[in-house]
């Protein structure tokens, strides 16, 4: 099967309802720097205001409506009139667009519109968009000639932080469904990716006799070219309503992105650094802590070079399944939780360190699930 020519996962497209909001907790919090800004005429033509933030090879361009009803007719409205804040728009840049458009189409993909071209001082730049099954999410595919901007109307600015976490590049994105099916044959179908990794499990599996739990299906998908992954999730019965993966569709009114996990080569000093900043992360029972030396043991992992003491105190997740290859993980919590504000949304990051292990924690899934269990039980039994 012919490629369309993925090069890499050049961004994520968010809308929100408040871009100052966003702008503090990229600048100010992850400590990201403000590198573009939308021009005015950008800005009269799409009803909407941006911001990109940068990190690594990290870009989050953020859009919000234009205030005083000026931006009612904006993607970035439309987007806001039916969910809470939420990834929008996937941006990749490819080797050659018309390429990429004619493969896309030729195996049933969708495009909104034809190829545009736009040109500046430095260059050309070629871009389509397309649909997908992914809710109100759409893919767009740019080709770069030496075209100076992020995107056509972007303007230079310098803001913000200097990445002092040391953010690196996007791992993955994590999508949830009530059905991941269609998802998985249009990845493999219409932009040729190919099968990497997959789980299934539930908590009805720790304690068959228990009447509530929580659970799921995932399989990745990736293109083994340019290395882009695809995460995506459904949940999965008995339970399957108060399964975390529905709870976040209901919340969100959809399917659609639920996660992007971002790498940083040094996890203890960014999230020790992280926390000190004041971001907030989901918390881990630290009975999982207690767990963790025996369940290292039975992996393979044999051995890890952190100290488990450490990780126990910034609640640093551990996973992985061969011989001295293992991962470090921890994530954000969800929108909503840091602004403290349900319109923000379910969305969340997660910070990951890959030492060898290519994995996505199927341990750390199971082994949160059995610490909250034994959490709740404790709780029950005092």
């Amino acid at each position: 099967m012919s490629t369309i020519g993925i090069k890499r996962l050049e961004g994520i497209h968010w809308y929100v309802r408040d871009l100052e909001r966003s702008r503090s907790f990229y600048t100010g919090k992850l400590d990201f720097a403000e590198t573009w800004r939308s021009s005015p005429e950008l800005e009269a033509k799409g009803r909407q205001r941006s911001a990109c933030f940068s990190a690594g090879n990290i870009n989050v361009i953020v859009s919000s409506p234009l205030p005083h009803g000026a931006g009612e007719a904006s993607r970035a409205a439309r987007f806001l009139s039916k969910h809470p804040d939420g990834v929008g728009t996937l941006v990749f840049e490819v080797e050659d667009a018309e390429r990429a458009f004619r493969v896309i189409e030729a195996r049933g993909g969708t495009p909104i519109a034809d190829i545009e071209t736009f040109t500046d001082d430095g260059g050309t730049l070629r871009q389509f968009s397309i649909t997908t099954p992914f809710g109100d999410c759409t893919f767009r595919f740019r080709e770069r000639r030496g075209f100076g901007a992020l995107y056509p109307g972007a303007v230079p600015h310098q803001g913000g932080g200097g990445n002092r976490f040391g953010f690196q590049e996007i791992d993955h994105v994590t999508s949830n469904f009530q059905t991941m099916k269609p998802m998985l044959l249009w990845l493999e179908h219409v932009l040729g990716f190919e099968q990497m990794w997959e789980v299934a499990f539930h908590t009805s599996d720790v304690d068959p006799a228990r009447k509530t739990g929580s659970g799921l299906k995932s399989i990745v998908m990736w293109d083994p070219i340019s290395n882009v992954k695809f995460a995506n999730n459904e949940p999965a019965r008995p339970f399957f309503k108060s399964s975390q993966i529905n709870i976040f569709n209901e919340e969100l009114r959809g399917d659609g992105v639920q996660h992007v996990a971002v790498t940083v080569g040094d996890i203890i000093g960014a999230v020790r650094g992280l926390r000190q900043a004041e971001v907030a992360f989901m918390p881990t029972p630290g009975s999982y802590y207690d767990m963790l030396p025996e369940r290292i043991k039975r992996s393979g992992i044999d051995a890890i070079e952190e100290d488990l003491s450490i990780l126990r105190d910034l609640e640093i997740l551990v996973d992985g399944d061969h011989h001295h290859a293992y991962m470090l993980q921890i994530f954000l919590k969800e929108a909503a939780g840091l602004y403290r504000d349900p319109a923000a949304g379910p969305f969340f990051y997660e910070i990951i360190q890959r030492k060898g292990d290519r994995g996505f924690g199927a341990g750390n899934f199971r082994a949160l699930f059995e610490s909250i269990e034994r959490e709740q039980h404790k709780a029950r039994d005092a």
